[in-house]
């Protein structure tokens, strides 16, 4: 199989005030004409810096990088402007700056087509055509801001393939999605690629996205670390297998077994089974993961008879719900079921149509903006799906700023870090942080204003499972150690498997 795309001895080196930070060090890979490469690993390991230059949108430091024989550091802005226009199909992860507020969702898809000198009859059907597939023809006339986190990522992706690109790079294009709505994407992105023979480079933390690839490559501290054709269903993951027999087991299957430092290893027939040692360090471990629950939680926040429509759209409805100290609630639902609309309210960021809104007593409904405003400075720590970090500030300077904000003192910032394993990188300025880190450096810094109630949305939806099990341990731990509420808008599996109660939505 020719190559599409080939990368040779790649490096991408950042100089910063703090040091030089390496995103990619000599990595080489080769993607054939019309291959689907699902690119795995954890949070910075260098995907996105990957998809950034094969999109033409930064240089190596060092290496090539081609795409259909041309050398992409080498060409000029105009031949660059025109591949981009017309080879490359990119769905980026910071999905919603991508959609113009003005345009409606049939808009947005069939605006690139317009750009292309499509007819219009052409481009509305193309349009309609993709939406359907999405399942979002019903909502061809909603704009963005009516629409939930995931049918703008499935808009973006619709959006980024229109033109039916001969490359097409998706960055976590299931990150807000279900895991039903991530499976469709995923089949969709598959069927439409294949049917018309676009090389497609697909980065995800999600292991669903290895079931439309053909070949997936793993990546970790910027190098190719392992690549497997596309496994069979139920084989279970591809472990690699070192010289002199050493094995890489996934974190999370050490996590979920106990196994923190020893383990026994044993033959019986032709499979080797790996267990925790002894029963005393299997409870240490169990114990470190898994704290009792505080007797007689208290009531910290309240729904009652909430009513919420957004035009005509009617997304919650005579809504009661209860969240207490001590406890990590999971609110799940499919993409537009109303998970960030529940925790905006709970935020006082919006309004119930009808309805009462209740934390620790304050009607939230009943107070004006400045009350609201005065009230999450020093109850609630808020964590969206964007980490709304300021990005000249290092981790722990915004963690600290997070502090100030609340009204806590400055002790716990480097505790918080570390917590979400980020010590390491608390000097790095946020601009040079993955998505996935600042995602963790936003939690951070929720956790250090020690609020009575924390609200995420989605805070796994851009990290790798090991990342993604670690803040949801964290979460749960919190909750149940501090006794302050945690309420997460999630569809992680991992997530929900740790929490308290669950709270289903749609």
């Amino acid at each position: 199989m020719k190559d599409a795309v080939e990368l040779r001895d790649v490096f991408r080196v950042f100089s910063t005030p703090e040091g030089d930070a390496a995103a990619l060090q000599g990595l080489s890979l080769g993607i054939g004409e019309g291959e689907l490469v699902a690119v795995l690993g954890p949070s910075g390991s260098g995907k996105t810096t990957l998809l950034r230059l094969l999109a033409g949108l930064d240089r190596p430091s060092a290496g090539s990088v081609r795409a259909f024989g041309r050398d992409l550091a080498k060409l000029p802005s105009r031949r660059l402007a025109d591949y981009r226009t017309r080879t490359l199909g990119y769905a980026d992860q910071h999905y919603s700056l991508m959609l113009a507020s003005e345009l409606t969702a049939h808009e947005l898809v069939a605006t690139p087509l317009a750009l292309r000198g499509e007819t219009r009859v052409a481009r509305d059907r193309r349009a309609d055509e993709l939406l359907e597939r999405v399942g979002l023809l019903d909502r061809r006339a909603a704009h963005p801001q009516e629409l939930s986190g995931g049918e703008q990522q499935r808009i973006a992706v619709c959006a980024a393939l229109a033109h039916r690109p001969r490359l097409f790079l998706a960055d976590e294009p299931t990150g807000e999605l279900d895991a039903e709505n991530a499976r469709r994407l995923f089949e969709l992105i598959g069927e439409l690629v294949r049917g018309e023979k676009a090389t497609t480079v697909l980065v995800s933390h999600d292991p669903a996205a290895a079931t439309v690839a053909d070949r997936v490559v793993t990546i970790r501290d910027g190098r190719v670390a392992a690549e497997a054709v596309r496994a069979e269903e139920g084989s279970g993951d591809t472990i690699v297998v070192g010289r002199g027999g050493w094995l890489r087991l996934p974190e999370e299957y050490l996590r979920r077994a106990g196994i923190v430092t020893h383990a026994s290893a044993r033959l019986e027939r032709d499979e080797i089974v790996v267990r925790s040692v002894g029963t005393e360090r299997a409870a240490e471990a169990a114990a470190a993961f898994e704290l009792a629950r505080p007797s007689g939680p208290p009531l910290v926040a309240e729904l009652r008879g909430v009513t919420k429509s957004y035009g005509r759209r009617e997304v919650l409805r005579d809504l009661d719900a209860i969240f207490t100290g001590g406890m990590l609630c999971a609110v799940t639902g499919p993409s537009g079921s109303g998970k960030t609309t529940l925790l905006h309210l709970l935020a006082g960021l919006e309004l119930p149509a009808s309805g009462d809104v209740l934390v620790e007593g304050t009607v939230v409904s009943g107070l004006d903006r400045a009350a609201r405003a005065e009230l999450r400075a020093g109850k609630i720590a808020f964590v969206g799906q964007e980490p709304g970090l300021t990005p000249f500030l290092s981790a722990l300077e915004n963690v600290e700023l997070g502090q100030a904000l609340h009204g806590a003192n400055g002790n716990g910032a480097v505790e918080a870090l570390a917590d979400v394993g980020l010590s390491e990188r608390a000097g790095q300025r946020v601009s040079r942080l993955s998505t996935g880190e600042r995602g963790r450096v936003a939690i951070a810094r929720a956790l250090a204003a020690r609020c009575r109630l924390i609200l995420v949305d989605e805070p796994t939806s851009r990290l790798d499972q090991t990342n993604a099990l670690s803040i949801a341990v964290l979460l749960a731990r919190l909750a149940r150690e501090t006794g302050i509420a945690v309420v997460c808008a999630t569809h992680d599996p991992l997530l929900i498997e740790q929490a308290d109660e669950q709270l289903r939505l749609g």
